[in-house]
């Protein structure tokens, strides 16, 4: 399969960006499980986060990669594209939590501190609060994540400059880009005394460089030649992943490993993907950024809901509760998908539209509608 041939949409991917999701509300929804113990598999729900960089990176260099390194590139057009993508649900979830922080408080209820951190307010409304601008974790707390993301799609310029320059040598590219993974998590561990992986406000920033350039580096792996045996290796990236995961291996192994797997994903033609393709599978993939979003405000409300309902000490919710709470975080995201996520994004495209903000020559790896219909860029 050529350049020219690789299809617009990679929904087998697309479906992925829900099991990351899923990971990473089950690691967030954990301590409230009554008797749950210890995971190791769920303790490295964390890393989801990981996989989520190295998809974003995947899949702007698909959309975007040859319109740059071509100079059919606008870097406004993509910023203001990048802007209606993630900014209306990431202001409309800090609003939210901000006002079940506040109706708590006049509740009586105890709220952390930090939730209302007016001093972290700015920062998380320039979306910098990851770059070490924002003295306390506050608001939204998973946002930082978003913040990471900014950071890379301003950055995204240097990264196609640089991977546009090595796409005939996407092997080498990769090994180069794992090398960089390894290097940059083990320096920084020994410096700063705990994994990068861990990062948040202070770090996030730098926590999504190496997962963003291992995704740009294989997508040229992808680009020159899609794996033929995709659902083999579909199969074996995951069961190693999870393997590495549930054994509590170094977060560098299952990192490379999810990269792996979203090689092997992406290689799926679509006709050939069964269930990764199906209507449903996407649209559980296409509501992932609410599901990420929502997470900490729909814990915030459900939890303290449901252990006064159900008397539960400590907020220790029964297997039951803690299923049907967990089971409902889809419903709701659904609902701020199509509320607010998808119509404000629209609305904002329309906007750069009419403002001439988009480029007409990105042809092929242009940002419209219907290439990203089904592939687009995730972000968490």
């Amino acid at each position: 399969m050529t350049p020219s041939q690789t299809p617009a949409d990679l929904r087998p991917i697309t479906a992925l960006r829900f099991g990351a999701a899923i990971w990473v509300a089950v690691y967030t929804f954990w301590e409230n499980l009554a008797g749950a113990g210890q995971s190791t598999l769920v303790g490295k729900g964390y890393l989801g986060v990981e996989l989520f960089f190295v998809l974003s990176g995947f899949i702007l260099s698909h959309v975007y990669l040859q319109a740059a390194g071509e100079k059919r590139f606008s870097y406004r057009g993509f910023l203001w594209a990048r802007v209606a993508r993630v900014y209306p649900l990431h202001l409309a979830t800090l609003l939210g939590v901000g006002a079940l922080a506040a109706a708590a408080l006049f509740a009586g209820m105890s709220v952390d501190g930090n939730v209302l951190s007016w001093a972290s307010l700015p920062a998380n409304l320039l979306m910098v609060h990851a770059w070490g601008f924002a003295p306390v974790a506050g608001w939204n707390h998973p946002s930082w994540s978003i913040s990471a993301e900014w950071f890379a799609y301003l950055c995204f310029p240097l990264f196609a400059f640089v991977f546009w320059r090595v796409r005939d040598k996407p092997v080498a590219a990769v090994v180069g880009a794992a090398a960089f993974l390894t290097v940059l998590y083990y320096v920084f561990e020994r410096v700063a005394g705990f994994s990068l992986t861990e990062a948040t406000i202070r770090w996030g920033a730098l926590r999504i460089v190496p997962c963003f350039a291992l995704g740009c580096a294989l997508y040229l792996v992808y680009r020159r030649a899609p794996l033929k045996a995709p659902w083999t290796a579909s199969a074996v990236s995951f069961g190693l992943m999870a393997v590495s995961a549930a054994l509590g291996l170094w977060d560098g192994i299952t990192v490379l490993l999810a990269g792996a797997l979203i090689l092997s994903l992406a290689s799926l033609p679509n006709e050939r993907a069964g269930w990764l393709a199906s209507k449903p599978a996407v649209y559980l993939g296409e509501i992932s950024y609410s599901v990420y979003m929502v997470c900490v405000p729909w814990k915030l409300l459900a939890v303290n809901l449901a252990a006064k309902v159900t008397d539960a000490p400590d907020k220790q919710l029964h297997v039951f509760v803690w299923l049907a709470v967990l089971a409902l975080l889809p419903v709701v995201a659904a609902v701020s998908y199509h509320l607010i996520e998808h119509p404000a994004r629209k609305a904002l495209r329309g906007m750069g539209k009419r403002g001439n903000k988009f480029s007409d020559t990105n042809m092929k790896h242009g940002d419209t509608p219907k290439e990203l219909a089904t592939g687009r860029e995730p972000v968490a």
